[in-house]
């Protein structure tokens, strides 16, 4: 069995400014609304819910919405024998691609909205996307299957490093 020495990591999470100002005036409205009503004892809106019910909402989407995005995150682990791709809370135990599985791979800039749909787990036309941020990373051409597009802040270390581990693999 090959040496686990992690040869590259990287771990990402959303920081577009655009979707953390979605999410937090999406988030602001429930908690103003439950300030309003629940603390102030006035009502929010024409038709206000009952206090429990806004506060079980104000929980999860005032609170729980931007902890969840803020939570989020991808990692991507190159070892001598393996990538391992996480894309938390999705995958509970990391997406394990051996490297002699791979035929080929390149640093890639690409149009995340035209070309897959936007950031997150993506299914496009051309292959699987995991990103979560900006228009470059490393894509994986599989002997057998789609390929595969790896979103990265660091697209030429995480070649570098595809590169490098995969030199390390000991044909068996």
């Amino acid at each position: 069995m090959a040496d686990q020495t992690i040869v590259f990591k990287e771990r990402q999470r959303f920081r577009q400014v655009w979707l953390w100002v979605l999410i937090l005036g999406i988030a602001s409205i429930f908690i103003a609304g439950f300030i309003s009503q629940v603390i102030l004892g006035g009502e929010f809106g024409n038709r206000p819910m009952a206090d429990i019910q806004l506060a079980i909402m104000t929980a999860l989407v005032g609170i729980g919405l931007p902890l969840f995005f803020y939570k989020m995150s991808l990692t991507t682990e190159v070892m001598p024998d393996k990538l391992n791709v996480r894309f938390w809370p999705f995958h509970l135990k990391p997406v394990t691609i051996n490297l002699h599985d791979l035929r080929d791979f390149e640093a890639v800039t690409y149009n995340p909205i035209m070309e897959y749909g936007g950031w997150g787990i993506r299914w496009g036309f051309k292959g699987k996307a995991y990103n979560v941020h900006g228009n470059q990373g490393v894509k994986l051409y599989f002997y057998k299957g789609e390929p595969l597009l790896i979103g990265s802040q660091k697209p030429d270390e995480l070649f570098d490093a595809l590169t490098k581990a995969r030199g390390l693999v000991v044909e068996g």
